[in-house]
């Protein structure tokens, strides 16, 4: 037995077939009218666009339901995050952050990139374990959360770059991001800073990547 959405449904189907308008063109005559109150859209509907009472009706009333939310957008391909960035001077860093985005991507599939205003956010469920940002000084930030790893070596303060532990881009700087370091973490991590600048030197990352801190 058909419902009673299946029988408003057709209601619409034959409406737009009789009068050779989709209901948002009435939408928008009613719009356009100025008219507000249901018995003014029908009479206006029956006197001007010769609608059947049963018809008017049936279009002032949907007129005056709220119109579905937009879906969400579809959210950036990796890719797309990254055309975004490496622009202009910073074309030139793009092979170099896709050797990265290799390690990211052997990281285990809950790591998820958020972009934000000038870098790229990796995240692990509700937390930020790293950043990956290109500079107009020709080379890459990578900054790392490390919880007890002291700064010193490959890993440098960070200064005003970010509240983050950071190292290289450079194959040690793949082992720090791919260790797992004991202890808990402090409660306020100290800063780290680095710079990658060549793409060849990102080739062997050398560590399992499964074991990346940041949870």
């Amino acid at each position: 037995m058909p419902s009673v959405e299946d029988g408003i449904a057709a209601q619409i189907r034959n409406i737009e077939a009789r009068y050779g308008r989709r209901l948002p063109e009435w939408f928008g005559l009613i719009a356009a009218s100025g008219l507000t109150k249901h018995a003014e859209v029908v009479a206006m509907l029956k006197a001007d666009y010769g609608m059947a009472h049963g018809a008017a009706h049936r279009v002032s009333l949907l007129s005056r339901q709220p119109a579905a939310p937009a879906p969400a957008p579809a959210p950036a391909s990796p890719g797309e995050v990254a055309d975004a960035l490496y622009t202009g001077k910073k074309a030139a860093l793009r092979p170099l952050h896709d050797q990265l985005m290799a390690v990211v991507d052997a990281c285990g599939a809950d790591v998820s990139l958020v972009p934000k205003k000038g870098y790229i956010s990796l995240r692990r469920p509700r937390k930020q374990f790293a950043m990956i940002q290109p500079s107009a000084a020709g080379r890459i930030d990578l900054g790392l959360i490390l919880p007890g790893v002291p700064v010193g070596g490959r890993l440098e303060p960070a200064g005003s770059f970010n509240a983050l532990f950071t190292g290289s881009g450079s194959r040690p700087a793949v082992t720090w991001m791919t260790r797992s370091p004991g202890g808990s973490p402090p409660r306020t991590p100290p800063r780290a800073k680095a710079a990658a600048t060549d793409p060849g030197r990102l080739a062997d990352p050398g560590v399992p990547l499964d074991q990346l801190t940041g949870d």
